[in-house]
C-alpha cells in the first residue's frame, strides 16, 4: 500500500485558550506551543500516518481530536496525502478510509 496519511487543520486559523489547547496537547501528544504556533500559522493540528507502524495510535488519536472539536464547535478540514498528492475529503471518505466495507453489510 502507498503512504496514505490524514491532517486535520483548523479552520480560521483561532488562537485557542490554554484550556483547549491542553485538552488538544493530550490527545494529540504535540506541546501547546506547538500546537499554537501551527494553528495560528493554518498548519496542519495533527497527521495520521495510515496503514504503516503507527497506524495503531495515529487512527485513535485522529478520531479522538475530531471528536473533541466537534463538540467544541471548532470548524476543521480533513487533507488525504497519498503519493504526495493532497485531497480534501469530508468525514464520510475518512470513515471510509478507516473502516473499509463497513457500509456494505446489507449489500
Amino acid at each position: 500500500m502507498s503512504d496514505l496519511s490524514i491532517s486535520l487543520t483548523l479552520d480560521g486559523a483561532p488562537d485557542l485558550p490554554s484550556a483547549p489547547l491542553q485538552a488538544l496537547y493530550r490527545i494529540t501528544g504535540r506541546s501547546t506551543p506547538e500546537l499554537r504556533r501551527s494553528i495560528l500559522a493554518g498548519e496542519p493540528l495533527f497527521t495520521a500516518a495510515l496503514f504503516g507502524r503507527e497506524h495503531i495510535t495515529a487512527a485513535p488519536r485522529l478520531e479522538k481530536t475530531i471528536a473533541f472539536l466537534t463538540e467544541h464547535d471548532l470548524g476543521f478540514s480533513l487533507t488525504k496525502t497519498s503519493d504526495g498528492v493532497h485531497t480534501p475529503i469530508d468525514l464520510a471518505t475518512l470513515r471510509e478510509i478507516l473502516e473499509p466495507g463497513a457500509g456494505l453489510a446489507g449489500a
